[in-house]
Formats: C-alpha cells, structure tokens, sequence
C-alpha cells in the first residue's frame, strides 16, 4: 500500500470539535459574566435598599426625640402608640433605665452586637395569636432619650428579602437556562460543521486514493468553509491541469523524440558498418552530432519553459522601450522572410516610446519565436497559400488601455479554432505541421514568458493565416538611473537557455 493511502477513521465526535469547544466556552465565559453582573446588581440592590430603610428610620428617631423633647413621656408614648395602630409593620420599643419595657409592639427589645453602632438586623415573631406565624426579618435602630430611656424603631424587611431572594432564584434559572441554550447551540452548530467537514474529509480521501476528478463539496454560502473548499478546488484544477499536461508531455516526448533518437542510432550503427572507414565514420559522427544538438535545443527549451513556469527569472526585469525591441528583430528577420519569397512589414502604432518591464532577452526570444513560426509557416508554395495572394508578414505594435500588443500575422495555412488552446501546449503538433522542422514548443515557450510578464497570448483568424497577439502590461517611463533597456544580471546557466530557440 502506497504510504499516503487513505485509511479508514474513526469519525469524530462533535464534543471534541474545535466548533463545539469554541462554543462551550463561550457559553461558560457568558454564564460567568452573567453571573458576576448579576450578583453585582443583587448587591447594589440590597445596598440601596437598606440605605433607604436606615434614612426613614433615622428621620423618624428624630422626629420621635423631638416629641419627647417638647410634651414629655406622655407625649411619646402618644405618638408610638398611634404609629403602631397605623401598622405597616412599624416596630417599636421603649425601656427605661433599668431594661424595663415600657411601651412598643416588640415582645422584647432586640439584642444587637456591640459592633452594630446601636443597629442591625434580627429575627421577630409578630404580635400575633397565630403560633405558627414564622419569624420574620426586621431591621432597626436604638435611639437614646434622656432620663435613661432608649427607644428602638425598626422595620420589617421580610418583603425586600423575599424579594431579592426571588430575584437570584430568577437570575439563576435564566443563566442555567442561557448555559443549556448555548449548549444546545454549540452541538447543532458542530453537528452542522462536523457534517461539512466530513464531507470534505471523504472527498479529500477520495483524491488522495487517485480520483482527481473530485472536488470538495459548497453549499454556495460563501462563508469561511465555502471559501476555503473554492481555493482548494481551485488548486485541486491547477494539480490536474498540471499532471495532465505532465501526461501530455511525457506521451509527446515518447512520441515526438522517438523518431530523432532511432534515427541518431540508425546512422551511428551505419557509420560503423559503412565498408569505406574513416571518411564514412567521420560524416557518420557529424550527423549524430546535428541530431544531438536538435536533441539539446528541445531539452534546453523544456528546461526554460519549467524556469519560467516556476517564475525563477522574476528579479531579472528592467525597463524595456519594446518598440525599439520589436523594430530590431523585424529588421533582423526581414533578410530571412525575403530569402523565403515574403515581404516584412513593421508598423509601430504608438507613435511614442512605450515601456515594460520585462527580462529582454526572454522576451526578445519570445517575439523572434512568432516572427520566425510566421515565416516558416506562410513560405510561398504551401498548398494551403492562395497563389494570387501577395505573402506579406505584418508585425504591428498597438497600445490599448494599459497593455501594448505585438501582433504577429501571417497569410499562411493559420490553425483551426477547435486546435488553438492546444497548440499553446508543450509538443503540440498539429498534423498540416508534422511535415515541418520544428519541436512543438515555440507558441509554449511564448506562453510561458507573457505569463511571467503577467501577460498573455491569443491565436487569431488573420482571414486567411493566423495572428498571434501577444499582450503585455505598460509601465511608466523610467526616472534617471532606472534607464530602460539597462542588460539584467544573468543567472548562472543563461548561456544554455540562449540556445534554446526554438524552429
């Protein structure tokens, strides 16, 4: 078994997913806080209203104080006497200099700490027949009066207890129940990922056991899975797009370098056996070494395309002024398009300098490849060349919003629409191009330095021959120091890729 093979795996519960763990803290963190707000508001609410019960009772030890103080004891006993018919749960009691209870509704007069300040809470039985009336939470004061007396005012608090009790018993259900809700949350939610994510695990076995036509699974959200399953079957098409080309070009160079290497073997085995020795040994070895060197040329033209692809050359670019490029190699092939019966016509469209940054000699390499397929291709003679047609080569430079094209044209046989996107391809030959000279890696070669250059190659109908567009961005003219045309460093191995011009 291959070591990267799929095994069988125990699925996951949701529990010990990160969704649900994410989850359950968040739902303890919340029930935490809540919590603490509650039992801060609790608080504050039990402050508040016991600061209220100590302000009226201190407001009424003073108005009390003031009645001794103007009509006596009798008075006094008076004003307690009708605050205790009124009810309302006033508390009273008045004792004398000797703890004896003179007056009030308290059975007895309460026992506070001598820490309390003369105040505090206690326990009371009602004044009531009921026996089985429970005691009741009161809260109170003892006031002194003079001639010994002290008079203790308290209220009951049985209410704001019960009250505030209510209120935790509440607020605790509602954080239990906000703790369960978000526990039930987090297992439908990881129930809902677990689902997706399992859904992707089995596809990504399914590719990994060699099925590259599977893709992870969306559901068109566009959330983060949904985004993370398009940039992995957008690398999963790269993948195959790249082991299918792999497939093409080793099936291509079984095909197409089989012919040359019998051959290379055919003559050497004939160069041996040839009677008349050295003279015939010595031709014998000069053909082996031209089929070699066309040998050589294809490799070094795989190997460029392969550094290209990988964008190794990417520190190589400098300005370049590609009219003056292009103007250049259109004069360099005009001798060689005339020897081949064609005219050459140059027409730079943009009528001032324009500018890319680019690796000149890749791109110089690139542009003689068209203009070199165009002249082998429209030769007079060809018999898909109208004979009373004038074979005229047009190189034409045109800046368009942003990018400059080179277009590349000729009146030759031109490709069918069906075959374009495959003679982009490395060793792509069509068959009205099996009987020229050639690899099948020159428009593959062009492709690969306009994708370095962030570019792009289109095949055209010219009506009739083919047009070959070659789209590059535009830069800004360069500031002093950054001179266009300035030669890149060269990377050791360059002088090799130099041979790699392809016919």
């Amino acid at each position: 078994m291959l070591p990267f093979a799929p095994t069988a795996a125990r699925p996951a519960r949701f529990w010990r997913t990160t969704t649900f763990r994410a989850a359950a803290v968040a739902t303890l963190a919340l029930a935490i806080t809540a919590f603490l707000v509650v039992t801060f508001v609790t608080r504050a609410t039990n402050d508040a209203m016991s600061r209220a019960t100590i302000a009226e009772l201190d407001r009424e030890g003073a108005a009390l104080h003031r009645i001794y103080g103007r009509g006596g004891l009798d008075q006094l006993l008076r004003a307690l006497q009708g605050r205790i018919d009124a009810g309302d749960m006033h508390l009273y009691t008045l004792i004398d200099a000797d703890k004896r209870v003179i007056a009030g509704n308290l059975a007895e007069p309460p026992a506070f700490p001598a820490d309390s300040r003369g105040g505090g809470t206690f326990r009371y039985r009602p004044p009531k027949d009921d026996a089985d009336m429970p005691d009741r939470l009161a809260a109170g004061r003892v006031f002194a009066l003079p001639n010994g007396l002290a008079l203790t005012i308290a209220r009951d608090i049985e209410p704001q207890r019960t009250y505030l009790a209510a209120t935790n018993r509440t607020l605790g259900l509602g954080i239990a129940l906000l703790a369960l809700v978000g526990l039930a949350a987090g297992v439908a939610l990881s129930r809902l990922i677990l689902k997706r994510v399992d859904g992707m695990t089995a596809a990504s076995r399914s590719i990994m056991a060699g099925n590259l036509a599977e893709r992870l699974p969306r559901t068109d959200t566009d959330d983060e899975l949904d985004r993370l399953a398009a940039s992995l079957n957008a690398m999963l098409d790269r993948i195959e797009l790249l082991m299918a080309g792999m497939k093409e070009v080793s099936d291509n160079i079984a095909h197409d370098l089989k012919t040359p290497l019998n051959r290379l073997r055919n003559r050497a085995e004939a160069a041996l056996a040839d009677q008349r020795g050295g003279p015939a040994w010595r031709a014998g070895l000069e053909n082996t070494i031209e089929d070699a060197d066309e040998l050589m040329k294809t490799f070094n033209a795989l190997l460029l395309i392969a550094r290209l692809e990988a964008g190794a050359v990417e520190n190589t670019k400098a300005p370049v002024e590609i009219g003056a490029m292009v103007e250049d190699l259109a004069e360099l092939y005009e001798p060689a398009a005339e020897e081949a019966g064609l005219a050459l016509e140059w027409h730079d469209a943009a009528g001032a300098p324009v500018y890319v940054r680019a690796n000149r000699q890749l791109l110089g390499q690139a542009i003689a490849n068209l203009i070199e397929n165009a002249i082998k291709y429209a030769a007079p003679g060809d018999d898909n060349v109208a004979e009373n047609r004038h074979p005229t080569i047009s190189v034409v430079l045109t800046p368009k919003q942003g990018v400059v094209e080179i277009a590349v044209a000729d009146r030759g046989p031109g490709i069918a629409a069906e075959d374009r996107d495959r003679a982009l391809r490395r060793f792509a030959r069509l068959e009205a191009s099996r009987t020229k000279p050639g690899t099948g890696l020159g428009l593959s070669l062009v492709a690969a330095v306009a994708r370095l250059h962030e570019g792009s190659l289109r095949l055209e109908d010219n009506r009739p021959g083919l047009r070959v567009l070659l789209s590059l961005p535009m830069m800004a003219a360069p500031v002093a120091g950054d001179a266009a045309d300035n030669e890149p460093p060269r990377e050791e191995g360059e002088g090799a890729w130099r041979k790699a011009q392809v016919n």
